[in-house]
């Protein structure tokens, strides 16, 4: 069980107002939601703070970023959600699922724009910061504002891992695994 035990319903007003927005009906809040929903304050800044919402990056990419940040940094809790909720719809076959977690930026399954962001990640995950090459691949392929917001996502999910890491949450039932190497 969590570090921290989660909320159960009835949530304050606020709370269950956003767990109604960002869960698919008939699905259960995830545990981490409901372990913020503890403090309000939390709740509320991770949801303010969010990349849920419309995006200059394709649902696709934008699952790239967050799948990959949150692969590179052992998260599977995250990752997992991810991929159950979203990797099908985003046309992830098990080659890119694979790749995500064990894969090289280059890998033959991704187009060279989703290499681009890949190496992004990888760069601020294993560096702290984003290599001038890679930088210049990835200007080839994105707007200023979409690297402002791939820098961001990656950075979120830095935080999202923290929080799932540091609760030493259970993984969700319907959550994916990472696959074997």
């Amino acid at each position: 069980m969590t570090r921290i035990a989660p909320a159960f319903p009835p949530y304050e007003p606020a709370i269950a107002t956003e767990l109604e927005r960002i869960m698919p009906p008939g699905v259960e809040p995830l545990l981490l939601f409901r372990t913020l929903a503890r403090s309000p304050r939390v709740f509320g800044r991770i949801f303010a703070g969010g990349f849920l919402d419309k995006s200059p990056f394709s649902l696709r990419q934008r699952e790239i970023l967050i799948d990959r940040t949150t692969a590179r940094l052992g998260c599977e809790y995250e990752w997992g959600v991810h991929i159950a909720l979203f990797g099908q719809r985003v046309g992830f076959g098990d080659s890119e699922i694979a790749a995500l977690v064990h894969g090289p930026a280059d890998a033959a399954c991704w187009a060279f724009d989703e290499r681009a962001l890949i190496a992004l990640v990888d760069d601020l995950v294993d560096q702290h910061m984003i290599r001038p090459a890679t930088w210049e691949a990835a200007s080839q392929h994105f707007a200023e504002a979409q690297l402002l917001e791939a820098i961001a996502i990656t950075g979120f999910y830095h935080m999202i891992t923290f929080l799932c890491r540091g609760l030493d949450l259970p993984l969700e039932s319907y959550g994916a695994r990472f696959p074997s190497a």
